[in-house]
């Protein structure tokens, strides 16, 4: 990993939740994450519910994408990313088993690191339609450094399993307007 970058750049982090209130749990990891100086929401996808990949039989995910600008190294934001997760409730005992919350480091601008701590790109977001499609929605031109457009890569895996929730959102004027929509 590298030392704290001179300017901000881009951070993308991929949220989900399949257990409990999926989309207080969506909102409590936002606010977690920007509570601190040093990680500046640029913009929050929509919200989308996606079928659970791998692990064991689970309930659906939803899912939802936050941009950020940051100076921090990718470490401490990964840190902080785990603090949410921990402040939601969320016990790792099964592999890709059901959460409160998951945060994932997708990128953090144009970094490049097979750091077995930190991946970046996150290894699997080019194969993750509920990844890619909310990432795409907040910003069309996105592009996973060393691997291609995100639009292409959502273009070839699809969007079976994964649906747009209409008019849910994280945050905005609409979102207090959405609370009743987790289905």
């Amino acid at each position: 990993m590298t030392a704290e970058p001179a300017e901000d750049r881009q951070v993308v982090l991929a949220l989900g939740s399949n257990l409990g209130d999926r989309l207080a749990n969506l909102r409590r990891g936002v606010d977690a994450l920007t509570a601190e100086p040093g990680l500046t929401c640029t913009a929050i996808s929509g919200v989308f519910e996606s079928s659970p990949v791998g692990g064991p039989d689970q309930p659906d995910y939803l899912n939802a994408v936050l941009l950020a600008a940051s100076q921090l190294p990718a470490l401490k934001i990964l840190g902080r990313c785990l603090a949410a997760e921990r402040a939601s409730g969320r016990v790792r005992t099964v592999r890709w088993g059901p959460r409160t919350l998951d945060v994932d480091v997708i990128a953090c601008g144009d970094e490049i690191s097979d750091d077995p701590v930190l991946t970046l790109p996150h290894p699997r977001a080019s194969a993750r339609a509920f990844v890619l499609a909310p990432w795409r929605e907040v910003d069309p031109d996105a592009y996973l450094p060393g691997v291609g457009p995100v639009a292409d890569l959502l273009a070839k895996v699809g969007m079976d399993g994964v649906r747009r929730l209409a008019g849910v959102r994280l945050g905005g004027a609409d979102a207090a307007a959405a609370d009743g929509s987790d289905a």
